[in-house]
């Protein structure tokens, strides 16, 4: 066999296989990601009900990475909303199948390389998308800053997951989005072991 064929047959048993395992307590077709900021550079650690200001607990998982660090589709749906509010700062909401919706908050809010809060549209989101547009999953969306009462932070995207209406721990799901892109990108630079 060639070794450029051997290869596209390692990848595509790989991601079948990295595809259908599911993290610890999963069900059957239970809900899967694409991991949604996908730099190399970001880390997230299950910081779910930490204490916030305010009396208020952490409903999400933080997604630090570099300024302008891309921000994606989690999985195929809809543009519900687009907007920016005082804690969330710039953000995206997403509807998807089986009751599931994705929040994407803290979108860039300044001119890249610097933190003056003066950034113009699109290097918050990406120009065009506009509510009601259906959007694949690993298509971009706009990209991580730290807007609203972010502004003093790190730059991240803090990403929820909400299914019929109830936010709910994203962190196993983002966990196992990682962990198959990570293979992913272990075998486009073939540091995957071929047999």
């Amino acid at each position: 066999m060639k070794p450029t064929l051997l290869r596209a047959l390692v990848l595509v048993v790989a991601i079948s296989a990295a595809v259908f395992v599911m993290p610890a307590g999963a069900d059957q077709g239970e809900f899967k990601l694409v991991f949604p900021q996908p730099s190399e550079e970001t880390e997230f650690s299950n910081t779910w009900g930490d204490s916030r200001s305010g009396g208020r607990s952490h409903q999400g998982t933080d997604l630090l990475g570099p300024q302008m660090a891309p921000v994606v589709a989690a999985a195929d749906g809809v543009i519900e909303r687009i907007g920016s509010g005082p804690r969330s700062g710039y953000y995206i909401v997403l509807n998807h199948r089986d009751g599931y919706d994705t929040w994407y908050m803290h979108l860039n809010n300044d001119t890249p390389g610097t933190d003056d809060g003066l950034g113009a549209p699109e290097y918050t989101y990406v120009v065009g998308l506009e509510v009601g547009d259906y959007v694949e999953a690993g298509q971009l969306l706009g990209f991580a800053g730290d807007s609203g009462n972010a502004e003093w932070t790190t730059h991240h995207t803090h990403f929820e997951l909400h299914h019929n209406g109830r936010i709910i721990n994203p962190y196993r799901y983002l966990q196992a989005a990682w962990e198959r892109w990570q293979l992913e990108l272990q075998i486009e630079r073939e540091e995957v072991p071929f047999s």
